[in-house]
């Protein structure tokens, strides 16, 4: 009569652990998107592009 008892509270300790882990897991992952998201034209596209439209003839 034991056994039965043990895995009816392993079950629920098993999620919460899991749930657990993931938690853990996503709070220590570093990478954040939101600091690699391209916001535009870099430096160097701006300067390959504006030597290209000054020379362009009007």
């Amino acid at each position: 009569m034991l056994l039965p008892s043990l895995s009816l509270l392993r079950q629920p300790l098993n999620f919460v652990a899991m749930k657990w882990q993931t938690l853990i897991r996503v709070a220590g992952d570093p990478y954040r998107p939101e600091l690699h998201y391209m916001r535009g034209p870099g430096p160097k596209w701006r300067a390959k592009y504006q030597a290209s439209r000054l020379n362009r003839s009007l």
